[in-house]
């Protein structure tokens, strides 16, 4: 997955560490220091950070040795100038210390290849090591898309002329590794092209074979080798004012199980049990059946306390593709002492029920109108229900338990009912419904009617053509989600879901599917991705200050995705600001129940402020006090991959 606010999900704002210009025509001891030590010791003290000897011109770029050189804005600390609000102020280009020449060029985050200018280069002892051109960002893009497709071979730069998407993702990596902000850019400028690549379906695929792609670790692994140690772990990472950390254990990556030791910003790697990896010589994590119980618990409960303990109580911390079994156990643990979020089941529930509420202008019903069936009760499934249930509780004012009556399950044993009850895991509970007993998916279709059916199963080619003609004989509109991931394991495809309901079907899916042509005309499936989620919901907890997740916070980011400035449908009004406020008319005549994705930076600034503002209203909030125009200000503090002018 990828976030659209700063550079990492490990997504940083911490105080830089001061320096001294110095400049001589002798051999001299270069000592970079000062500001309050990022070491272990803790002690306030200045800190030698490093120390050269060489001969001529030796040179540290200088900034404020004091705390007045961070830049804040509100309160979200923008240290190293990334934030549109301070686009006009001078940088320095920090690294652990002041990078420049050589290390400058290799340093992502500040190396801004070509387009150095020729005072830069004499200021960071560029000279020579640099061609004497002089471009700027914008050409430098152009020179990364318009080279002809025709050989796959070293020229990395050239995204568009790889073939397997494999190895487009591989070359963004490589980019990202020599210039973040061209990376960031280009992504920002291409997302409708570029997302593909390197998030689902592609990043699946990445995963499966991180071994054998492997450049260089980014972020932090913890292993049950650094058990009694996370502490000591985390603060060998360099910066300090962490805002998001994004977890997992890969016990569940996407629809394709155990991949254990991934790429992730965070991994907790307790082992694998998929025999392939444990037998692959290319396998960077541990060799060794899962930790589990006491063992597992004690690693994550020591990782929980140790990121509140160095980070702070603000920290966001985003579980991602963690196995049933333990994502709602940690959810429910950690839900009240810590601000945590769980992208499987909160997240895809937020971008389903928006898609949903979109989807009422064209079934002409309201939400509780319809009846649910759900082929998958994990983490996106029950997750998505729960979210469903608690709307239209809001909307009709019935009790949660009655909403829920709405909403069936069918998992891998058939339909969930009330005979199974003490054989059910304790996330299923709430879907057990007084019913006769049903074994498949088609029969469950044929008895209960749906008229929405939706796929979280993670089992490729489920809903079979049976099952979708004979959503089409009950319903004008069938409304089908195919929500697993990656493309593979979709429920169905687009072409099936239109072809086979006579393109009646009200179509949307976890992986990007093409328009499909059918009876004349063009069908534009919509994809209910999650990445129209998270990155706003975690910029509103950011800019609010938030200690902890609501509920009503994830109805307010799922409401932000249809603008028809104010849309009606029967009692239920849906504020302008509002993700399923995002959708159009346009949008509608097309199908799609999401508005497309190259507006997502848009998007992700009503839906921050919206959390922003659900924060605030539920006493949630700490950044006081509360800014006149949120979305402005969200705008503010999203980060901004422009090239500065360093000193």
């Amino acid at each position: 997955m990828i976030s659209l606010h700063k550079a990492n999900f490990l997504s940083v704002s911490g105080r830089p560490i001061g320096s001294t210009y110095l400049q001589r025509r002798s051999p001299v001891v270069v000592r970079v220091a000062v500001g309050p030590s990022t070491g272990r010791s803790g002690d306030g003290n200045g800190v030698v950070l490093r120390e050269d000897v060489r001969e001529g011109v030796v040179a540290a770029s200088a900034v404020d040795l004091t705390e007045t050189s961070t830049v804040t804005v509100g309160g979200v600390e923008d240290v190293y100038g990334e934030d549109a609000a301070t686009e006009d102020q001078l940088v320095t280009p920090w690294a652990l210390s002041v990078a420049s020449g050589y290390s400058l060029l290799r340093n992502p985050r500040h190396n801004k290849g070509l387009a150095f200018s020729e005072k830069e280069r004499d200021a960071h002892y560029l000279r020579g090591l640099l061609p004497p051109t002089v471009v700027s960002q914008e050409l430098q893009l152009t020179s990364l898309l318009v080279y002809s497709i025709r050989q796959i071979k070293k020229m990395v730069h050239n995204i568009r002329q790889y073939q397997v998407p494999l190895q487009k993702y591989v070359a963004m990596m490589d980019l990202q590794e020599r210039n973040e902000k061209l990376f960031y850019r280009l992504l920002i400028d291409n997302v409708e092209e570029l997302l593909p690549v390197v998030y689902t379906p592609t990043v699946g695929e990445a995963c499966q074979k991180y071994g054998s792609i492997f450049r260089r670790p980014q972020g932090l692994f913890i292993s049950l080798k650094e058990k009694g140690r996370v502490l000591e772990v985390l603060k060998n990472w360099p910066q300090r004012n962490i805002q998001v950390i994004v977890v997992t254990d890969g016990e569940r990556i996407l629809g394709l199980g155990d991949l254990g030791c991934q790429c992730l910003p965070v991994t907790i790697d307790v082992g694998t049990n998929n025999e392939k990896l444990l037998n692959d010589e290319f396998y960077i994590g541990l060799r060794q059946r899962r930790a589990t119980g006491q063992e597992y618990a004690e690693l994550m409960h020591e990782f929980m306390s140790a990121v509140k303990q160095i980070y702070g109580e603000k920290v966001l911390i985003q579980f991602e593709d963690f196995a049933n079994h333990n994502a709602f156990d940690l959810l429910a643990k950690y839900g009240s002492t810590h601000l945590v979020f769980n992208d499987d089941i909160q997240g895809t529930a937020s971008v389903v029920l928006a898609g949903l509420i979109a989807a009422q202008k064209l079934a002409r019903k309201s939400l509780a109108d319809h009846t649910y069936l759900f082929l998958g009760a994990g983490e996106a499934g029950t997750g998505i229900a729960e979210l469903i249930a608690l709307e239209i509780s809001k909307q009709t004012n019935i009790c949660l338990e009655e909403a829920r009556k709405k909403i069936w399950l069918v998992d891998s044993k058939g339909l969930i009912v009330n005979s199974r009850m003490e054989s059910l895991q304790h996330f299923k509970k709430p879907w057990a419904h007084e019913h006769e007993p049903i074994n498949g998916l088609l029969d469950a279709v044929k008895t209960l009617k749906p008229t929405v059916l939706i796929g979280s199963s993670g089992v490729g080619r489920t809903f079979t053509k049976e099952v979708v003609e004979a959503m089409a004989t009950f319903n004008e509109r069938p409304i089908i989600l195919a929500l697993s991931n990656p493309t593979s394991q979709s429920e169905c495809t687009a072409e099936a879901a239109y072809t086979w309901s006579k393109g009646r079907a009200i179509f949307a899916s976890g992986s990007p599917f093409n328009p499909v042509e059918y009876n004349g005309e063009t069908f534009t499936p919509g994809q209910a991705n999650n990445a129209y989620i998270f990155p706003g919901f975690g910029l509103g907890l950011m800019i609010s200050g938030a200690i902890r997740v609501h509920d009503d916070m994830l109805l307010a980011a799922c409401k932000c995705l249809h603008f028809l400035g104010g849309y009606t449908y029967g009692a239920y009004r849906l504020p302008p600001e509002a993700l399923a406020a995002q959708v159009t008319e346009e949008h509608f005549a097309k199908g799609l129940l999401y508005p497309p994705f190259k507006n997502i930076r848009k998007i992700s600034a009503h839906i921050a402020a919206n959390v922003a503002a659900k924060a605030y209203e539920l006493g949630l909030a700490t950044q006081l006090p509360q800014p006149d125009n949120l979305v402005k200000y969200a705008e503010s503090c999203m980060y901004k991959p422009a090239y500065r002018a360093y000193r």
